[in-house]
């Protein structure tokens, strides 16, 4: 299952779909170098492709943190990666007063996992009439997600797209129960694994979030080896210079590699 964004291409392609980008925009010559890499590959691999980018990062784990260069100055990056490449964007929200703003300049509204529950910002992003990616909190069960379509869906938007991104185990780790994605799936909407943010160590003692990125790759072909319907990957071409979550990133030279062993899997899977 696809979700209908405008403009996502190669849907007939048979292929999971990738929301895929870095975690925020540090800048349009970031951005750009990445999305025209990303789309390369996709359009070379018949791969639909969503261009992802924070505009503004708002759950930081210690006040100086990074966390944007501007919302507008991000917010028409955005929109420029999408008119320029021929790509659908999507970028996360925090208030009902964002859903709005950034419905000016994206395709796709994110939805933060810790603020799935929030009926006011579900309710105010569906009312955008535009495809609304709940990522799941990290302490919901699968079937706790279907409140959250619902509140979407009830808001007479049907555009839905639901992401498993892994749950706290612990107070530093987390694990992916693969059992949720049929789950979801049930539930008649599109259901991404992200293969970065499910790989965090959250609470480290220095206040900066640590991360597994060798297990990048594991954990997405198990997704795909289950049926997922789209990957999520934050990438970047340095990420021990990437100004937000560098600490989970897959290296951009890596994600063609990646993609290539993991449409094996796809293909093996339909058979």
């Amino acid at each position: 299952m696809l979700p209908k964004v405008p403009g996502l291409k190669h849907l007939d392609s048979g292929n999971f779909f990738l929301i895929a980008g870095p975690c925020a925009i540090e800048g349009e010559a970031m951005a750009f170098e990445i999305a025209e890499k990303v789309s390369a590959i996709c359009d070379r691999l018949k791969i639909p492709y969503i261009f992802k980018g924070s505009y503004r990062k708002a759950n930081r784990s210690r006040l100086d943190s990074f966390t944007g260069i501007g919302d507008e100055k991000a917010l028409r990056i955005l929109q420029k990666v999408g008119k320029t490449f021929g790509i659908p964007v999507t970028t996360d929200i925090h208030t009902e007063e964002e859903a709005v703003m950034a419905a000016e300049y994206v395709d796709v509204l994110q939805i933060p996992a810790f603020l799935c529950r929030q009926t006011s910002l579900l309710v105010a992003a569906a009312n955008t009439g535009k495809v609304v990616n709940v990522k799941k909190g990290q302490f919901l069960s699968p079937e706790a997600m279907s409140f959250a379509k619902d509140k979407v869906t009830e808001s007479g938007n049907e555009q839905v797209i639901l992401t498993e991104r892994g749950v706290t185990f612990g107070y530093q780790d987390l694990v992916i129960d693969y059992r949720g994605i049929p789950v979801m799936q049930a539930m008649g909407a599109p259901v991404v694994l992200d293969c970065t943010h499910s790989l965090q160590q959250p609470n480290q003692s220095s206040g900066i979030t640590g991360g597994k990125p060798a297990l990048i790759e594991t954990v997405a072909k198990a997704g795909v080896a289950v049926g997922v319907d789209g990957l999520f990957m934050e990438t970047h071409p340095n990420p021990s210079e990437a100004k937000s979550d560098g600490a989970n990133m897959l290296p951009l030279e890596k994600l063609e590699t990646l993609l290539e062993r993991l449409l094996r899997i796809r293909v093996a899977i339909r058979f």
